[in-house]
């Protein structure tokens, strides 16, 4: 075996590490080839379970959870807790090392938090900047890497602090330091960070776009995107479409890919500019860019290809049902779902056509804005009148409202976006978190070790389950380290066992 019979797959610094042969499966061993283990050393690993980030290890807005409640029981899944006294604001919640980060105003100022994960119980707050907004409170979710956690202030104050002391690292001002423009929502980004770097977007004709040194804030690189304009209420997702590692995010002038190594400008899709504000983040997948935007514009799937030195962008349809505001869209398999513009009119639609397969017409409770979340076989939508609800995600059933509560989140506008991570669905309130239990006991496989085999014999591990996605089950090994093994790699009696716990 040489490096070349291996794929090391890492969408983002948080994101789990795995190895694949080209004909199998490889695990984590002591011994590698020294360039992969160079390059591992100078990684993040996250820990099993974490949310670290906006949207997940991945931004994808999927959870891997399973073995969860298929239906709530009336009232609502269990409240285990409620507390962090967190102020105001829109920021949903990353979850890393036993700690839940999240932002708001508090006293005249926007605050990062960082609390217990079990209880809620205030560990420490840090000052970031300036309070209020149009609409005010936070909008940014923090961004933990290793022991540093990021965090973007509606007013352009960025600042890297300690997870564990919350000592602030440095700082920057996107507006002051990079002559950055929000747009008249002020910044909502949800920074990313990428290896040694820190991505973000000050916007404006000077640094559309810039990469700092995550460790220190230096200025590693800026670029200026030709008609990107304002920031606008984005964040970033990495893609390796036609083989060239980018970044891909909405600005006021449309989508845009720029160079991961060196920012350099790369392609722009400007049916979505020109428009009053650009939410959603885009969702990358093999080859292809899935991006849409609210206030009447639409969805869109590009299909990225190499064009010389550069990289184009070929629409493979646009879509006018497929508009989203800011309720964010979350790919299953083959389908997409989210909600019509802010109305309240969930979707389901193939990611490959853009047909519209069901969409939500009158059933079930819930109005206004509606984000999302995916776990185990079911969108969890939080409406903007505060009900949570579950419904089945099953192309085939039509638009099926399972079960719903009313969250008491003291918010006029319920709009931060839930998170469902270890079993546990959490809830940003006014100046409170909810954390409610959705684990189905009779249908848990996580609990326990066990001896894994593939279908050949020639691979083996003892690892704990941590759930399925894309086809692939997530295995925790006595060491921490994440692997994913397709689920038609593993052997029969294994496959039994996961369909035998499952039901």
């Amino acid at each position: 075996m040489t490096c070349n019979d291996l794929r090391f797959d890492r969408n983002i610094s948080h994101d789990h590490l795995y190895f694949e042969f080209n004909r199998g499966i490889l695990i984590m061993q002591k011994v590698f080839c020294l360039p992969i283990c160079i390059f591992i050393l100078s990684l993040g690993i996250a820990r099993a379970g974490d949310w670290p980030q906006w949207r997940g290890p991945d931004r994808s807005g999927v959870s891997t959870d399973t073995g969860l409640l298929q239906s709530w029981p009336d009232g609502g899944p269990k409240l285990l807790w409620e507390g962090g006294a967190v102020g105001d604001g829109f920021s949903s919640l990353a979850i890393s090392d036993g700690r839940i980060f999240t932002m708001g105003d508090k006293a005249g100022q926007s605050h990062i938090f960082a609390l217990k994960q079990q209880g809620g119980a205030l560990l420490w707050s840090l000052d970031v900047g300036k309070a209020g907004g149009n609409y005010s409170g936070t909008r940014c979710t923090p961004t933990v890497d290793g022991n540093l956690v990021y965090a973007l202030g509606q007013f352009g104050d960025l600042v890297c602090a300690d997870t564990k002391s919350g000592k602030e690292r440095w700082r920057k001002n996107l507006a002051k330091d990079f002559g950055g423009n929000s747009g008249g929502w002020n910044y909502s980004e949800s920074v990313l960070i990428d290896g040694n770097r820190l991505i973000c977007s000050p916007g404006g004709n000077d640094a559309t776009a810039v990469a700092l040194d995550k460790q220190t804030g230096a200025l590693v690189w800026k670029t200026a995107l030709p008609d990107g304009g304002q920031s606008h209420y984005s964040s970033w997702v990495v893609s390796n479409a036609a083989k060239v590692k980018q970044y891909v995010r909405l600005f006021a002038g449309g989508t845009f890919g720029i160079a991961a190594a060196d920012g350099r400008f790369l392609w722009r899709y400007d049916k979505l500019g020109k428009n009053t504000a650009n939410i959603p983040t885009p969702i990358p997948f093999d080859d292809y860019i899935f991006t849409a935007a609210g206030y009447g514009k639409g969805g869109a799937l590009l299909k990225l290809s190499r064009n010389g030195v550069g990289v184009q962008a070929t629409e493979i349809y646009f879509n006018s049902e497929l508009k989203n505001k800011h309720g964010g869209i979350v790919k299953v398999g083959d389908y997409i779902y989210g909600d019509m513009d802010d109305r309240g009119r969930p979707w389901c639609a193939n990611v490959m056509t853009g047909k519209v397969i069901w969409r939500r017409d009158g059933d079930g409770q819930g109005g206004g804005s509606t984000c999302v979340t995916y776990a185990d076989g079911r969108l969890y939508f939080r409406y903007q009148d505060g009900i949570m609800a579950l419904v089945n995600s099953s192309p085939d059933s039509g638009f099926q409202q399972i079960s719903s509560f009313k969250i008491p989140d003291g918010m006029k506008k319920s709009w931060s976006h839930p998170v469902v991570n270890g079993g546990l669905l959490y809830l940003r309130g006014k100046d409170k978190i909810l954390c409610y239990d959705v684990r189905d006991p009779s249908r848990s496989v996580t609990s326990g070790k066990r001896l894994w085999k593939d279908n050949t014999g020639n691979f083996q591990v003892e690892a704990v389950f941590k759930g399925i996605q894309a086809g692939s089950v997530i295995l925790q090994k006595n060491d921490g380290r994440v692997i994913r093994v397709p689920l038609s790699r593993l052997s029969l009696a294994d496959q039994a066992f996961l369909r035998g716990k499952s039901r």
